[in-house]
């Protein structure tokens, strides 16, 4: 059976990190990449480009529309794509080509690694082989491939700073798993008929991390300079009211000057629920605000940001929120 061909692109990150005089920095190209991982060969043709070379807390949203393009500009090409990308913002760059490559028919998959490929003792050839498996298999959409986990693009969270076992599904099971050489596909996500390219992003969504007592000017702050504003509250969700401010007026001002406002839980499992204590109910009751649910923090804000690069006109930016998009939501009402 002939090889499908993939297309490997190039970002960076540890993985093609090499000692520097101030630590870690990435050099190699993806074409030096694969040369520590030739058995790769014999799983698929590969060609590769580099898009840039950067660690990964310096990539923005520009930079994951600069992958889609490439994407898309070879997307007849090739049967699939890898992206190989630091692990610190690689959530949200799967998050980001999740709502900028919508119903992919073929496999867009992101790894990466906790070790530069050139350590005795890494994980990145294993992860590569592994993304390379996945790129080349019937598998479809974007995909998070690390230490032999399958995850949706939409439901990836970093978890660990520094052990292999880096990232975790969020609220949602693994697609699968890569292992001795096989994959066991778990769950086949629903499939559409055709491909969605997104071109347009708007990046001025802002994320509030509430603590006890956190003055609520910071809140007015971050809507005056933003297009929207997420909230990761306490628990299942709720906003505090001080004897030195008031979150509810302070949000409801920001709303009536056109801003979204999102609440979501700094609690990593199980979601968000207003509806259960007063101090969330009486939001959800009176505000036009948008609740997260079970959907996590990486792709609330990306996809605001896709959103908001579409519509600004609140009934449609509800609906948009909460139509599903690659597995991203399931919890609703």
């Amino acid at each position: 059976m002939e090889k499908r061909r993939i297309l490997l692109i190039g970002t960076g990150g540890t993985i093609a990190s090499e000692m520097g005089n101030n630590g870690l920095e990435p050099e190699l190209t993806s074409r030096q990449l694969l040369r520590y991982v030739p058995d790769i060969s014999g799983i698929c043709e590969i060609d590769c480009i580099q898009l840039f070379s950067l660690d990964s807390t310096n990539i923005r949203p520009e930079h994951w529309l600069r992958i889609a393009k490439a994407i898309q500009e070879r997307y007849t090409q090739y049967d699939g794509f890898v992206v190989s990308h630091g692990t610190d913002t690689m959530a949200y760059t799967a998050a980001g080509l999740s709502y900028l490559i919508q119903n992919s028919l073929k496999p867009i998959v992101l790894t990466g690694a906790q070790k530069p490929i050139g350590y005795e003792t890494t994980d990145s050839k294993q992860n590569l082989r592994d993304a390379f498996m996945v790129a080349a298999s019937d598998m479809y959409g974007v995909l998070l491939v690390f230490n032999g986990k399958i995850i949706a693009g939409t439901r990836s969270r970093k978890t660990h700073s520094k052990s292999f076992e880096a990232f975790s599904s969020i609220n949602y099971p693994i697609i699968g798993m890569a292992q001795d050489g096989r994959i066991i596909q778990y769950i086949r996500p629903e499939r559409n008929i055709s491909t969605q390219f997104y071109e347009v992003l708007d990046p001025k969504v802002a994320l509030l991390k509430l603590a006890p007592g956190i003055d609520c000017g910071v809140a007015e702050y971050l809507l005056e300079r933003n297009s929207a504003l997420i909230i990761e509250s306490f628990g299942v969700g709720g906003l505090p009211v001080y004897e030195t401010g008031n979150f509810y007026e302070t949000i409801k001002r920001g709303l009536e000057a056109g801003k979204t406002v999102v609440l979501t839980t700094q609690v990593e499992n199980e979601g968000s629920d207003l509806s259960v204590y007063h101090v969330g109910n009486s939001i959800k009751q009176n505000l036009p605000i948008l609740e997260a649910y079970d959907m996590i923090t990486e792709a609330v804000i990306a996809k605001l940001m896709w959103i908001l690069g579409r519509t600004t006109e609140r009934a449609e930016v509800a609906k948009l929120f909460y139509t599903p998009i690659s597995c991203d939501i399931l919890s609703v009402f």
